[in-house]
């Protein structure tokens, strides 16, 4: 049981594990978004940016093994970020705190002509509501638990690249 774990964490494999992991995790994503339709929000978009660049770091750490600790580092570190946009997504989502003014409720224009560009500057999709659940959580929240499980793997197979 314990033999998976230290397979997974073999610095020689463990960047193409990160790269493969959040190019799943973007290859859900889009077929939400194209199969089913689920149209993402402003921070739906910005959550998928640190799997891309864990994607290319992956690769790099899997192609140049002298930058190995400090890509898989960088990886965490990526991933780690992304979960934190998750965070802040899922409070917006909870109604916590306040969303960003371009993708959340904004306030009551005051004129015709400030209403009408509010209409056209506003997104298709707002970021404090749930499009859709699975068990319980929204995807921004299955993102916060996937991107901290994903960085605290990269920071241990950099941790572990150290003492090679």
């Amino acid at each position: 049981m314990t033999a998976l774990p230290t397979a997974l964490l073999n610095p020689h494999r463990s960047g193409l594990v990160v790269a493969l992991a959040s190019a799943i995790t973007l290859g859900l994503v889009f077929v939400s978004q194209y199969g089913f339709g689920l149209a993402p929000c402003e921070l739906c978009l910005w959550q998928r940016w640190p799997h891309a660049a864990a994607i290319l770091l992956g690769l790099a750490a899997l192609l140049l093994p002298r930058f190995r600790v400090a890509l898989l580092a960088l990886a965490a570190l990526s991933l780690a970020v992304g979960g934190g946009i998750g965070v802040f997504h899922v409070g917006v989502e909870q109604k916590w705190w306040q969303g960003l003014a371009s993708c959340s409720g904004a306030p009551t224009p005051d004129s015709i002509d400030a209403l009408r560009a509010q209409l056209l500057a506003a997104p298709v999709v707002r970021c404090d509501e749930v499009a859709f659940r699975f068990l319980g959580l929204s995807m921004a929240g299955w993102n916060v638990l996937w991107s901290a499980l994903l960085a605290l793997f990269a920071g241990l197979a950099a941790k572990r690249a150290v003492t090679e």
